[in-house]
């Protein structure tokens, strides 16, 4: 009897000893499961490119099956919206869930007198509410890959690193602080590649110069490693995939060289789509990824006039109207989108919806003391729901874009709520109203007919933008 209970005691000793290992050992378990269950996020957020024209969009003048495999199998919305239509406001939208007003950032970075000028910020404050800073502290791991250009290029060379904005690594081109690819030029029977923005060097080391034909495989080279040893360690990753191949100035390889504008546009973006199959490729033909990732891809604002095309929409970059702010979304995911090869031509929402409908759908927590303007739709965006976002969605014009490619004065300010856009000057004269559902073309301007409406919404959309802080537009 003293035998057992001399046992007994050891045993329990031994099991007491091991108890905290025990413990341990199963937290980190249920730890590596839950984080298992986090979709995986990638967003191709490419620049310039029209709203149809990817071939799934309607593009009967060039071919992009990639994406187009990924809407096959997955979702594209036929209203979805970008809160800028030029690429630094709009960059900030899709990072930060806000307007881009907010931030002082209303039109393109550039130099640091002209962007005095324009009374903007020189980069985005760090302190903005970032979608992979949140992420990140929900244990995502988070890269940057691509177009930057919210914060250091020109001569302003003491902008944050992208890493302080909450991503674990970058990679850039010559519109952001870190590592860089930068672009190499080459034409037909030249025989020495030439260099554009060479002055990208004064940003600092930790450059290497590539063919921009080829510059999209270089970030996603960078990429899908990354992606690799994030999925290797049972990690959840945030990656942001941004291909400026569609902003001019084109280069095509130089075998598929076009003529003119347009055909060089055309020879870019097949080729750009080509680069992205390799990364769409990884995720599909892994079946751990394929089960648990999501893809977006979509356009950062319009085309350029005589390079891509808006569809049915009027205008281009730079304009209010619908083809400088509605952009083409693909959603994939098999196992998260629950329909597939479905088309959502009635949910009306903008990017900035989509950070807080990311981080639900990540099971990440809303950073703390911020107030998103974008409204979280996880099921709009999963194909179970046709809603649309139940606030306006509001946007000002980049104040050095009163007139461009052709119109002399631009509408400064717009608003979209229900089938209804609104589009006027700053003090709400010269309204334009228009039935998107009737005429999605902005043909009839229907504002003499609807007092009140143009009245209501003027007046929403004037005290949206004197809470905004002012730029000199």
């Amino acid at each position: 009897m003293r035998h057992l209970d001399s046992l007994k005691q050891n045993d329990n000793s031994s099991y007491s000893m091991k108890k905290p290992l025990f413990i341990a050992t199963v937290l980190l378990t249920l730890a590596i499961n839950l984080q298992a269950d986090k979709p995986n996020i990638i967003l191709v957020f490419i620049d310039d490119m029209g709203w149809g024209d990817f071939s799934c969009f309607g593009n009967q003048a060039a071919s992009t099956p990639h994406v187009d495999g990924l809407a096959k199998e997955g979702i594209r919305f036929e209203q979805f919206y970008v809160n800028s239509p030029i690429c630094s406001p709009s960059r900030t939208a899709i990072s930060t869930g806000q307007y881009p007003q907010r931030w002082k950032i209303t039109s393109y970075l550039a130099h640091r007198k002209m962007n005095t000028e324009r009374g903007m910020a020189q980069w985005l404050d760090p302190k903005a509410p970032m979608l992979a800073r949140s992420l990140k502290q929900a244990g995502y791991a988070t890269g940057h890959f691509g177009k930057w250009h919210m914060g250091g290029q020109r001569d302003v060379s003491e902008a944050p690193y992208i890493t302080e904005y909450g991503f674990d690594s970058s990679l850039t081109n010559f519109e952001g602080m870190g590592p860089k690819l930068l672009p190499l030029t080459l034409k037909p029977r030249q025989q020495k590649p030439g260099r554009i923005w060479d002055k990208a060097e004064v940003l600092g080391a930790g450059f290497r110069w590539m063919l921009r034909s080829e510059i999209t495989s270089g970030f996603i080279d960078e990429a899908i490693p990354f992606m690799k040893r994030a999925s290797e360690n049972n990690q959840p990753f945030y990656v942001n995939l941004w291909p400026d191949d569609v902003h001019s100035p084109f280069w095509p390889p130089v075998e598929k060289w076009g003529n003119g504008k347009r055909e060089l546009y055309l020879s870019v973006l097949q080729e750009m789509d080509r680069q992205l199959g390799r990364l769409f490729n990884f995720v599909r033909e892994d079946p751990k990824l394929r089960k648990n990732t999501l893809i977006l891809v979509c356009s950062d604002n319009g085309p350029e006039k005589g390079a891509g095309v808006a569809g049915p929409f009027k205008g281009f970059k730079t304009h209010l109207y619908e083809g400088g702010i509605r952009s083409s979304l693909v959603a994939w995911g098999p196992e998260i989108i629950t329909r597939k090869n479905t088309v959502n031509r009635e949910s009306v929402f903008s990017a900035i919806d989509l950070v807080p409908t990311l981080l639900d759908l990540a099971g990440a927590e809303h950073p703390q003391g911020v107030r998103f303007d974008g409204e979280s739709l996880p099921d709009v965006l999963t194909a179970a729901s046709t809603a649309s976002r139940k606030k306006p969605i509001f946007f000002r014009r980049p104040p050095d874009r009163d007139s461009f490619y052709g119109i002399k004065d631009l509408p400064d300010l717009a608003v979209r709520h229900g089938k209804w856009k609104l589009l006027c000057e700053y003090d709400g004269s010269h309204p334009e109203l228009y039935d998107m559902q009737t005429d999605h073309g902005e043909t009839i301007n229907v504002a003499s007919n609807h007092p009140q409406t143009v009245k209501s919404l003027t007046r929403a959309l004037i005290s949206w933008h004197q809470s905004m802080p002012p730029d000199n537009g």
